[in-house]
């Protein structure tokens, strides 16, 4: 790796401006905000009054499927009643999946054409097919057979189209050829690009949508860059698909969409949570705002790095030494700053931790820290086993008896004195630095103290801080240094929200590089929630990019149009019962469209195949067709007791 030489950019790249009807995404134009309706697009009256809830909560663009000619010709009257509310300046996006035919009748009617590549002219079935050159040609030829029509009509109609590919949607032909990789999804894509470029037709978004952020990172990265290499810019829609409800899906959305726009990729995005679709809008909002922030915060020089090439769509963890429970490969670990809150037994309780008086022990739930610093205080009661206290190095050295499980926090000042001194901790170190300050000579020295007990705390107080983050990790790593790394960030007390949405952005994206053994939280006295919420948000982030598992994980998709239950209340009843199930995958799909595909890599699905009538699978597997809606739950419990994955819930403490 060359030495890095200068941050890397947090500006937007450039990409060419598409015009959706009156609203331009690309170009000069800000981060554009989308959503989609859930209602059945033949009920209008209900399309209609969703979609003027999505406007009134600041949504440019309103999305609506298509399934069919009829919802398609139904798009007519829903333009129609919207203009007449005054709306007309609102673009209306026709999503399309199967129907070909669909597609050229709503370009009539709305100002953009959403095609999914991996089921517009393709199939999946799971089945694996060997190509030769010849007979791969021809798929592409027959795709260009059924894809042109389309193409020429969003070109004499001026409609703008996004080619959208999902992971979950791959088809059988890509993943036989590619795999289910980043590199299938963008040669999924770019297969329909080059026919729209034949066509001279331009006014194209595209978007590389999954469920896992890891892989959706990765393919937008990939998919920019391969643009960039054949002299094209189109403008990128962003979004992490069946991204849940609640915080897991706003931490898992930060975590995909927010790591991509402090990297200057995204003109236009989407939540997708498991709730009402104007809900989605705020937290878009405040991703975009977060982004703008950064790009707005002035240049720093002399540090740098960025991953190159293909180390931008790889994961490799950084290599690190055990010290402790940090680093040497084992799971990241969680730290809090527990200055100016109490310290006591019952001050743990948030953060994973409970005594139980009556059998005098200590409990830990899953999702339990590991790590508090305590200032200048002394915990006068008996930590758990599997707790470490951080002590600031003056209160630590000046103890006349070092109580159990206590360790320093130094400064580099401090450190350096304490090292020439030989009176460093001889089993656990904790050293403070700020990636804003940090060079190349220091990262060098710390290289030299490879075999020093000791972790380095990494902050950064900017609003660009993933940037700085990353940039000092490409130092460490340049200069051969080997010392864990805690990521430590302080946001204040600030509104909750955006202490998660930040959070899982900055924290996230470096994680999703490989970079860090630990997060964790500043005081952040006051803020919504305490502790526990700040506990919640740290795990939720080593749970979306999935480097250390707590709980159940849930894909679920956000609903539409096509779904064919009540996502959000099936939601709720399957994590009722399920949420006690650690490291377990259940996807809950609303249809057919994404399901197996989306949910490939979960566990269990738990998916609507027709109304009132669920399919369960098991893996990419069918298991049981059309169970009715009323049993699917119990159906769906049987089916991971019987794979032995059940556990039953423990008791309910009191």
């Amino acid at each position: 790796m060359t030495p890095p030489t200068e941050f890397p950019s947090s500006a937007r790249k450039a990409t060419r401006p598409v015009h959706i009807g009156a609203v331009q995404v690309g170009g000069d134009a800000p981060v554009v905000l989308q959503s989609m309706t859930t209602a059945d697009t033949m009920d209008i009256e209900a399309t209609v009054a969703e979609s003027l809830r999505m406007i009134e909560a600041g949504c440019q663009i309103v999305r609506i499927t298509a399934p069919s000619k009829k919802e398609a010709l139904a798009l007519g009257e829903i333009r129609a009643r919207l203009d007449a509310a005054g709306h007309a300046g609102v673009p209306l996006v026709a999503d399309i999946h199967f129907t070909p035919n669909a597609a050229e009748v709503a370009a009539d009617h709305v100002e953009k054409i959403r095609v999914n590549p991996g089921n517009y002219a393709d199939k999946k079935k799971f089945e694996t097919h060997e190509y030769t050159p010849e007979t791969y040609s021809a798929e592409l030829e027959r795709i260009r057979e059924r894809f042109t029509p389309l193409v020429r009509k969003c070109k004499a109609l001026g409609r703008a189209m996004r080619i959208g590919t999902n992971h979950g949607s791959l088809s059988d032909r890509i993943l036989s050829h590619y795999g289910d990789t980043p590199l299938g999804m963008v040669e999924s894509a770019m297969e329909f690009l080059h026919i729209c470029r034949d066509e001279d037709y331009h006014d194209i978004v595209l978007s590389m949508k999954a469920s896992n952020p890891q892989v959706m990172v990765q393919a937008y990265r990939m998919l920019a860059d391969r643009m960039a290499d054949e002299g094209m810019a189109y403008p990128l829609h962003l979004g992490v698909t069946e991204a849940g409800e609640g915080e897991d899906g706003r931490i898992k959305s930060a975590v995909g969409i927010g790591t991509l726009l402090a990297e200057g990729l995204g003109d236009t995005i989407r939540v997708s949570l498991t709730e009402a679709p104007e809900a989605e809008i705020p937290v878009a909002r405040m991703l975009a705002e977060l982004a703008e922030e950064a790009r707005q915060m002035p240049p720093l020089s002399a540090v740098s790095g960025g991953a190159t090439g293909e180390e931008r769509y790889t994961y490799q963890r950084r290599a690190t030494r055990t010290v402790g429970p940090v680093g040497g490969g084992q799971v990241p670990v969680v730290c809090h700053d527990l200055t100016g809150r109490p310290l006591t037994p019952a001050g743990l309780y948030g953060l994973g931790h409970r005594y139980q008086t009556n059998l005098d022990k200590w409990e830990a739930e899953d999702a339990a820290c590991d790590l508090i610093l305590i200032g200048d205080r002394t915990c006068d009661f008996a930590l758990p086993g599997w707790i470490r206290a951080i002590q600031d190095a003056p209160t630590w050295q000046s103890a006349s008896q070092r109580p159990e499980r206590h360790h320093p926090a130094w400064d580099w000042e401090a450190y350096l004195a304490a090292r020439a001194a030989n009176a460093l901790d001889g089993t656990f170190n904790v050293l403070s630095c700020d990636a804003v300050t940090l060079n190349a000579e220091q990262a060098a020295t710390l290289a030299t103290w490879n075999n020093d007990p000791t972790v380095l705390m990494l902050s950064a107080a900017r609003a660009d801080a993933l940037s700085v983050l990353r940039s000092a990790f490409h130092l460490l790593q340049h200069a051969g240094c080997d010392m864990p790394v805690i990521v430590h960030q302080d946001y204040g007390a600030t509104d909750a929200e955006r202490i998660q949405l930040q959070a899982s952005t900055e924290m996230g994206g470096l994680l999703l590089d490989g970079f860090g053994d630990g997060v964790g939280f500043g005081a952040a006295v006051g803020v919504e929630g305490g502790l526990r919420f700040l506990n919640r948000t740290a795990f939720g982030i080593l749970q979306a990019t999935r480097t250390r598992i707590s709980r159940t994980e849930y894909i679920s998709c956000p609903s539409c149009g096509r779904t064919l239950f009540d996502l959000q209340e099936t939601t709720a009843r399957i994590r009722a019962v399920t949420d006690h199930l650690k490291g377990i995958k259940i996807g809950i799909m609303g249809c057919i469209v994404n399901g197996p595909g989306e949910m490939a890599d979960a566990d269990y699905g738990y998916v609507g195949t027709g109304p009132g009538k669920i399919t369960l699978y098991k893996e990419k597997e069918v298991v049981e067709r059309n169970i009715p809606e009323d049993e699917a739950v119990d159906a769906l419990i049987n089916l991971i007791r019987t794979h032995g994955d059940w556990v039953e819930a423990p008791a309910a403490k009191v």
